[in-house]
């Protein structure tokens, strides 16, 4: 079972590389375009801090399609990207970043782009073996009455999602099909392509990946039972939970699973893995998120945290990490 990181796996995230130089410069890139904007902004800030208290140079730039200059300057190492949503977890950014072969942290573009998309994700999820909602796509060419057959086979209970977001933007959990189309339509109007999934039962977890390793598993508590965008940033009510699962051999299929998830889109570096499980034992795969939350509340620095991981710990063992491996 993977539960702890070991004192050598901890030595090796903090110091991968002993000649590694300390001044190092590193640009945290933060904020954008997205909805999750501000969560981004305060990412960045978190991740520029930890940084600069274990001595590194430390630029911090609110980057922007229109203004990439940034990733012109040669004095810098590597880019730590801090961003979520669009034009910084889809993708694009890292398509940039190939192309001018600058260094940066995180999966590649085709894993971001697997990841961002919902429904992409989810058949990669369950081509490795690891149980999804059903669900169907809405888009602009669905067809009322398959639309509606389909829909019988999700039961009464159901949730519509925007195939492109993160941080629970623009979701709704609605009953009866009528309100399903309702809010799916709302949904396409303003994101774009969604989804209709049977809403799922049980507690939902959260397994954040560190390089190859599964961290300690977090379980979330929603006062309202749903894990919102309101629930996430502002409700101080939300628990984040260590050690609820008492099983050994559940912990150990749990962070499989994120190993599995993790692998099948591609990623690399970091990810954290959602999941539901359900009241019968049944674990399905939410989403990955390539570029999680990097605030002092955010759920891979506390699962990292668990394992004896600072903040600091944390953002210079990646830093240091993917210099190693990127300059091989």
């Amino acid at each position: 079972m993977i539960e702890q990181l070991s004192e050598n796996q901890k030595s090796k995230i903090k110091n991968p590389t002993s000649n590694q130089a300390v001044s190092t410069r590193v640009a945290v890139l933060r904020g954008g375009v997205g909805r999750e904007r501000e969560v981004s902004l305060e990412s960045g800030r978190c991740v520029a801090e930890a940084l600069r208290r274990a001595g590194l140079d430390v630029v911090a730039s609110d980057i922007r399609p229109d203004d990439l200059r940034i990733l012109d300057r040669r004095d810098i190492d590597i880019f730590f990207l801090a961003l979520h949503g669009e034009f910084g977890e889809d993708g694009q950014l890292q398509q940039v970043f190939e192309d001018r072969g600058l260094i940066y942290t995180g999966s590649g573009p085709e894993a971001s782009r697997l990841a961002f998309d919902k429904v992409a994700s989810k058949q990669l999820f369950a081509r490795a073996g690891v149980p999804v909602a059903p669900g169907v796509e809405f888009t602009a060419g669905t067809e009322p009455a398959e639309l509606d057959r389909q829909l019988r086979e999700l039961g009464e209970r159901l949730v519509v999602k925007p195939i492109r977001q993160g941080s629970s933007v623009g979701v709704h959990i609605v009953d009866g099909h009528a309100e399903a189309v309702a809010a799916a339509r709302q949904v396409f109007q303003e994101f774009g392509d969604c989804m209709i999934e049977s809403f799922l039962r049980g507690r939902e977890l959260t397994v954040g990946v560190l390089g190859r390793q599964a961290l300690p598993i977090i379980e979330i508590r929603s006062p309202t039972g749903f894990y919102d965008y309101h629930a996430k940033y502002v409700d101080d009510r939300t628990q984040y939970l260590f050690d609820t699962i008492e099983d050994p051999a559940v912990q150990a299929r749990i962070q499989r699973a994120a190993l599995a998830c993790f692998d099948a889109l591609g990623c690399r570096d970091f990810a954290r893995v959602d999941f539901i499980l359900s009241e019968d034992g049944t674990l399905y795969a939410l989403e990955a998120n390539t570029i999680p939350g990097f605030t002092t509340h955010s759920l891979l620095p506390k699962a990292a945290g668990k394992t004896g991981l600072t903040m600091s710990d944390l953002c210079v063992g990646i830093v240091r990490t993917v210099l190693a491996q990127r300059r091989k």
